[in-house]
């Protein structure tokens, strides 16, 4: 990885926004990788701006690398105002944002943040919005939580496909 690209990325998880739970969140998704073995979970909060329902927050927990970890923080940032299907439309570079370019090495990085955006956005899409002051879940349990229920058969990870090796 080149010597620009790592500043930035350390400069990201100096200050990193939206980190952590959304007990309100509207939508939640989680998605691991098999191949490097890490895991990002993306909590969603929406809400009525001018007609539209649009993000109002989001937030992620992660057991990956510090790329991942720079991903997200700036993803949750770029997707707030917009509505689910212009956060739809962002493909894995955009997400990645500032950071720029990432080398194939960490393309998966990104790709796991778009994951965990899709399976949150794409589960939502058949639910209606939930009135003010009523989530759809309303007590979200924390991703450590989550995987040690996951023996109980209550948690749904979305594996991403292995990125083709050079």
């Amino acid at each position: 990885m080149n010597h620009d690209l790592q500043k930035r990325i350390e400069a990201a998880l100096k200050n990193p926004q939206n980190m952590g739970e959304m007990p309100d969140a509207d939508s939640i998704g989680t998605v691991g990788n098999a191949d490097c073995g890490e895991m990002l979970r993306l909590w969603v909060k929406f809400k009525e701006d001018r007609g539209r329902q649009v993000i109002d927050k989001a937030t992620f927990q992660s057991f990956g690398c510090e790329t991942a970890i720079a991903v997200a923080s700036l993803a949750t940032e770029l997707i707030r105002g917009k509505t689910r299907e212009e956060a739809l439309a962002l493909q894995s570079e955009e997400l990645s944002g500032e950071l720029g370019p990432l080398p194939p090495m960490k393309i998966h990085c990104a790709q796991l943040v778009e994951g965990a955006l899709r399976a949150a956005l794409e589960s939502s899409a058949d639910c209606p919005p939930s009135p003010p002051d009523e989530p759809v879940h309303p007590k979200a349990a924390s991703l450590a939580d989550k995987l040690s229920e996951s023996r109980k058969g209550g948690l749904r990870i979305n594996f991403l496909d292995p990125a083709p090796r050079p």
